[in-house]
């Protein structure tokens, strides 16, 4: 009677997921992969999983994929130092050709791998293929002293997206693949531009007027002062927390950039504990989730 009771159960919870597929049927999700979900070869496993699955039964995900800890890796092996300034990464010609390396040459074509052995049909992408991210330097400024204009910093060859090809992806996800995009863009010079992937992740969910946007962090979401998860925010809320200094340090740009997705067009942006295991499908596909939803 225990396997039937098991069996049982397991068919409450596909029953739990039914209405989720159905409102999700032919949309489109993009996630952010980035974080321990990267690093960990049992969340990797289970990562490409819910990805194919989310591809088998009818919703197109569209991944897009960091890789710091892995460019800081090689650039440490190879004696370049890694410089930061206000957490962008400055990246010279070298840098940027290790970078470019280490993101289309070796990371997405793991994460493609990883998915096409579990029996998806995944394409890697760079923001070079079929003019996917047209990009423009990136600069910095910083105030030096009050009532005087804010000192302007170039960080090198780190980009700002100008457009996305959603035509290209689009393309792709009709024809049953699973695009993999490196956030590397392509200037109108035809330079490389390396760009945050949380960056490209949001403008890509917005140029697909995406159901949703998922960023896969190493934390469980938003916390409130309390240091509590919040489970539903609004933009309103968001920017408040924001102003008040409680969304700060690594979430700011996080946040900010599901905000801007919103606006975009995205319907729902959710920042997850990618440390789960099957992160994706327990937010999507469960009645309370596991992170913070933000929504207009």
């Amino acid at each position: 009677m225990e396997h039937i009771q098991n069996s049982m159960e397991r068919a409450d919870i596909l029953l739990e997921a039914l209405p989720y597929i159905r409102r999700f049927y032919n949309k489109t999700i993009v996630i952010k992969y980035g974080g321990h979900a990267m690093v960990d070869e049992t969340l990797k496993d289970k990562f490409a999983q819910d990805v194919v699955m989310m591809k088998y039964i009818g919703i197109n995900p569209v991944v897009v994929h960091g890789g710091g800890p892995q460019i800081g890796a090689l650039l440490k092996k190879l004696g370049k130092e890694s410089k930061f300034i206000q957490g962008m990464r400055v990246t010279d010609k070298e840098t940027m050709d290790i970078v470019e390396m280490v993101l289309v040459g070796m990371v997405n074509k793991e994460i493609v791998g990883l998915i096409n052995r579990h029996g998806g049909n995944a394409v890697g992408l760079s923001g070079k293929d079929g003019n996917l991210i047209i990009a423009e330097k990136y600069l910095l400024s910083e105030e030096k002293a009050k009532n005087t204009p804010p000192e302007i910093i170039d960080i090198g060859l780190v980009g700002k997206v100008k457009s996305i090809n959603a035509q290209l992806i689009t393309s792709l996800a009709q024809n049953g693949f699973i695009p993999v995009i490196a956030p590397t863009g392509i200037g109108d010079n035809g330079e490389t531009y390396n760009i945050n992937a949380d960056i490209v992740a949001g403008e890509v969910a917005a140029a697909l007027k995406a159901e949703k946007l998922l960023l896969l962090t190493d934390v469980q979401g938003v916390l409130d002062k309390e240091k509590k998860l919040i489970n539903t925010m609004s933009d309103k809320d968001a920017l408040k927390m924001i102003e008040d200094g409680i969304v700060e340090g690594g979430m700011f740009p996080k946040v900010k950039c599901c905000l801007k997705a919103l606006k975009g067009g995205v319907r729902k942006a959710h920042i997850i504990d990618g440390r789960l295991k099957h992160a994706i499908l327990l937010e999507v596909f469960t009645d309370r989730g596991i992170g913070t939803e933000i929504v207009l």
